[in-house]
């Protein structure tokens, strides 16, 4: 990708390091909600607070579980994380609907996840519902792009937007990617006014052993999300790991072998790069949300603080 040009960014000498690519230090548990319209997994803090909402949307044909070590690294460090299974093998849906289901659960979050907390959860643990934050993988990123795009009927104001290794479909063709058609080609095209992360995969691009067909196909990948977002955007790009490398070591059953084997993945240890999409997505909303700069600007400092490799970060303040 033709980078538009790297900011100058200011360094701060005295960062040493940062500890968000760790385990925080928040308690937390995982219960299941079957009430909204789509079932959910929900990952909540255990101490007394109020935290942050992130509405996680998984990628095609995968289990919302296969996460659950990531998205249980982001609720360590102070987030309630929601992860809708919007679809799955046996059920598949159009994008447009997944789009649609996905607004319905955002809908859902603004008056029906505190009371699933209350239930579930002991301590005073409350959601933070004015800071709705929209996350996803794959085919899950673009349906986080299109819900920021206002592509179904929210109530709910979003705060942040977080593609990780976001797909829109198997080519640049229009004919073979889902809808809604929301890539344009056009530089900073997205109508957006919320900060955006991208992440992205060294080895999305490429097939695998078991298919001619990459997972993260060029044209239709993270570069192109990224190229058109608009400042303040930011783009990290995890080298040696591939387009499922984030998800779960162990993912249960047919459907998660062949998921692993359709992708090339990395040959490095999968904790590395769930450790860092984590701490990066922990670091950016820490600034974001919080105004807390060191630990993200410490990463652009040095992204070698990551456990993964990551190439050089871009970031338009």
């Amino acid at each position: 990708m033709a980078l538009r040009g790297k900011p100058l960014l200011a360094t701060n000498t005295n960062n040493i390091g940062t500890d968000v690519f760790q385990a925080g230090n928040i308690s937390w548990k995982q219960f299941n909600v079957n009430t909204s319209p789509k079932p959910l997994l929900v990952f909540a803090p255990t101490v007394e607070g109020t935290y942050p909402v992130i509405l996680f949307c998984h990628g095609y044909a995968i289990s919302n579980s296969y996460y659950s070590k990531l998205l249980g690294h982001i609720t360590s460090h102070g987030f309630i994380v929601v992860a809708p299974q919007l679809f799955t093998l046996n059920m598949p849906m159009l994008g447009v609907c997944e789009v649609k289901f996905a607004g319905k659960v955002a809908n859902w979050i603004a008056k029906g996840l505190q009371p699933k907390i209350n239930e579930n959860i002991q301590q005073n643990v409350k959601a933070k519902l004015d800071t709705l934050v929209l996350a996803g993988h794959s085919k899950g990123g673009k349906t986080v792009f299109a819900l920021a795009l206002d592509n179904a009927k929210t109530n709910p104001k979003f705060s942040a937007l977080i593609g990780i290794d976001p797909v829109a479909g198997p080519s640049k063709c229009k004919i073979t990617r889902s809808l809604p058609h929301i890539l344009t080609g056009q530089a900073q095209s997205f109508n957006l006014n919320i900060p955006v992360m991208v992440i992205g995969t060294g080895l999305g691009p490429e097939p695998s052993n078991c298919s001619p067909k990459a997972c993260a196909p060029e044209g239709v990948n993270h570069e192109e999300f990224f190229k058109e977002s608009k400042p303040p955007c930011a783009h990290f790009v995890a080298k040696d790991y591939g387009h499922m490398d984030m998800l779960d070591e162990e993912t249960q059953g047919l459907r998660g072998r062949l998921l692993k084997c359709m992708c090339k993945n990395g040959i490095g240890p999968k904790d590395l790069m769930i450790r860092t999409v984590g701490g990066l997505v922990v670091a950016f909303l820490k600034d974001f949300l919080y105004n807390q700069k060191n630990d993200f600007q410490a990463i652009l400092d040095d992204p070698n603080l990551a456990p993964a490799k990551l190439e050089d970060p871009v970031f338009y303040p």
